[in-house]
């Protein structure tokens, strides 16, 4: 026995073997933690690709009105199953469900991985570690967010101008009829996913801007606090000259930029203001001329040499009933350059309506189409005898004060205006009078279209459209801005500030912008206004001490300010609309445009089409179909027959927006 063990002693390769041995626990130890450590990363990676796929899956999950349970079960199923090599037992999974009172909110995801290694237990027992310490997991956790579009506010800004009677090409059916259908088809789509979804109010909101050659904001907005209500904003007396009010008992007074009723002449209404708006309630029209009983009188007309009555006829004193000649139909005029242009909320006045003094310029301001030089009505007691004579105009739809000798004269003499008209005056034509270019239906603010109230408002508003006038796409789009806009005149829109919120405008036309002179719809001009009433009035030059009318304000050299021609008011409110435009997106408003059988070999056409797509904004999903590099521009160049399936192509885009990273 100690032979054997003196052997032991003695024998070298033992202690070799031994020191081998010993050098081998730091060799393997580095390379079971190296195992380790690249096994570990590859599972943190893993779980933190799965937690990023579950979060998109569940956040389209969600837009399609699944509960809170089953979202949470969709995310667990969905990260399980892309674990691949990853034990699901070893992962914890968290899902935090956006709130419903946030806007756009967060869909928050977080897993935590506990990770088994697999060579560190028996290396950390050789270097003396307790089993339990060596066998302890290591847990890293992940995290992921997925921003929710899940609001969204749209302005259908839509041309109702007359041309969209003409048969759409290659549809068989009229172009206004076919853009209801299109545009309703759009709100039920985008309807149908709002329905469905319970974490957020409001989720889808429409608003309709039907625009012509003006905008209708509604007759019931006549008081609104952003209306000019005291004639203070420069657009207001441009064509009214309210000095031309002046016999004793009744005349006209200024006092702070605002007229007043001065005079005995006014009975109770002394005192009023004298605006646009008092025009509409002052303006009467004989309704009966009532002949009073037993008031006949024998009234000699010629007499004998005796003073005896040699020819004689009877007269009779008579009753006039008066009524309300007009009422604002609530269109307004372009605010002047560059509140034209941008969303400056309006903010003038005096103390007289308690809004704080700002810029009254910024203020709306309600159209009135003065009376143009024309009929002149003879006033005598029996109104049979009234005749009348006329000159031509576009709109002449009262009777002219005879004491105005110019025509201009004639149009801006307030007096006529407080003559009333006769019972025999002759009808006036469809569409003149005080209204005249004002010819759409009242916008429709946001409406939530989740709710059966909200969608069926908008749907009956867009099959209420009718077509008849011009064409001012910058005035509908700029009401479209409005719409969407958080500030007055509508204040539906969410706050500009608030994230997870898209404002989308979707403006279709089918021709170029215009703007009238009388002699190219064949009518005289005698006053010499340059033009037809429309949104920047007349176009004669001299607004607000200016030498220039309104509508050339804040264009370039490129447009003679004194060139009175329809191309050139073309291409004035093309101008104003570009500018528009550049505002609009730069105020993070997407503008979706869309051009409706606008011919791509006629050079106006092109012009418009150019002006259209250089008008919209860039998509955020798709790419340009000619230059992979550059992405698509949310335009579409539309014919009757493909309307409907670019509309669908919008709807698209738009519940893309649903949901981003």
């Amino acid at each position: 026995m100690h032979e054997l063990w003196r052997r032991f002693c003695r024998d070298k390769r033992g202690n070799y073997a031994f020191m081998t041995v010993a050098a081998m626990v730091p060799l393997m130890g580095g390379l079971a933690m190296a195992v380790d450590f690249t096994e570990m990363n590859r599972q943190k990676q893993t779980v933190s690709n799965a937690l990023d796929a579950a979060n998109f899956a569940t956040a389209r999950r969600l837009t399609e009105g699944a509960t809170d349970d089953q979202l949470k079960a969709y995310a667990l199923n969905f990260f399980n199953a892309n674990l691949n090599n990853v034990d699901p037992a070893n992962t914890t999974l968290n899902v935090t469900l956006p709130s419903n009172t946030s806007g756009g909110g967060l869909l928050k995801m977080s897993a935590r991985l506990d990770y088994k290694p697999y060579f560190y237990p028996v290396f950390g027992q050789l270097i003396g570690k307790s089993q339990t310490d060596a066998n302890q997991k290591i847990s890293f956790n992940v995290s992921s967010e997925v921003r929710l579009k899940n609001t969204l506010e749209v302005a259908l800004v839509l041309d109702n101008s007359g041309s969209m009677t003409k048969t759409g090409t290659g549809s068989g059916q009229k172009r206004i009829d076919l853009l209801k259908s299109a545009a309703k088809q759009l709100v039920d789509t985008l309807a149908q996913q709002a329905a469905m979804i319970n974490q957020v109010d409001k989720p889808v909101q429409f608003g309709l801007v039907p625009f012509a050659a003006s905008v209708n904001v509604g007759p019931g907005n006549g008081n609104a606090s952003w209306m000019d209500t005291e004639g203070l904003s420069p657009v207001s007396n441009e064509n009214f000259d309210w000095s031309t009010l002046n016999t004793a008992d009744k005349y006209a007074q200024q006092t702070s930029g605002i007229w007043y009723k001065r005079g005995s002449g006014w009975g109770a209404d002394e005192g009023q203001m004298l605006t646009r708006f008092s025009l509409y309630r002052d303006m009467k029209v004989v309704t009966n001329h009532e002949r009073v009983t037993n008031s006949k009188r024998v009234v000699c007309d010629e007499y004998y040499s005796n003073n005896t009555c040699k020819r004689n006829h009877d007269e009779y004193d008579y009753i006039d009933s008066y009524g309300p000649f007009a009422s604002w139909q609530g269109c307004v005029e372009a605010r002047p350059y560059p509140y034209n242009v941008n969303d400056a909320p309006p903010s003038g006045g005096s103390a007289n309506t308690g809004i704080g003094v700002g810029d009254p310029a910024t203020m709306f301001v309600p159209m009135f189409a003065p009376d143009e030089p024309g009929n002149h009505w003879k006033l005598t007691q029996d109104p049979d005898e009234a005749t009348p004579t006329t000159y031509g105009a576009v709109n002449s739809w009262w009777n002219d004060d005879p004491t105005s000798s110019t025509g201009q004269s004639r149009l801006r003499n307030m007096s006529k205006y407080y003559m009333p008209r006769p019972m025999s005056a002759p009808a006036l034509p469809s569409g003149n009078g005080p209204n005249y270019s004002c010819t759409t239906n009242p916008i429709t603010p946001l409406s939530d279209v989740s709710v059966d109230a909200g969608l069926t408002s908008i749907k009956a508003a867009i099959d209420l459209m009718q077509p008849n006038g011009g064409t001012n796409v910058p005035e509908g789009m700029a009401w479209g801005w409005r719409v969407v806009s958080s500030g007055e005149p509508f204040t539906q829109g969410r706050p500009e500030t608030e994230r997870g919120n898209d404002k989308v405008l979707i403006v279709l036309t089918d021709g170029a912008n215009t703007y009238y002179t009388p002699s190219s719809l064949n009518y005289s001009d005698p006053a010499d206004s340059k033009s037809t009433y429309a949104s920047y009035g007349y176009l004669q030059p001299g607004y607000n001490g200016t030498s220039v009318g309104r509508l050339f304000l804040g264009t370039s050299s490129a447009i003679g300010q004194f060139d009175y021609s329809n191309g050139n008011y073309t291409s004035a409110l093309n101008e104003q609309m570009a500018t528009l435009c550049n505002n609009a997106k730069a105020a993070n408003i997407m503008v979706m445009t869309v051009a409706l059988d606008l011919s791509t070999t006629n050079t106006s056409d092109q012009a418009a089409i150019a002006a259209l797509k250089s008008c919209s904004s860039n998509s955020r999903f798709r790419k340009d179909p000619t230059d992979a590099t550059k992405p698509a521009k949310l335009f579409w160049n539309a014919t009757g027959a493909t309307l409907s399936n670019d509309f669908k192509e919008i709807g698209n885009e738009l519940s893309n927006l649903r949901v981003v990273s």
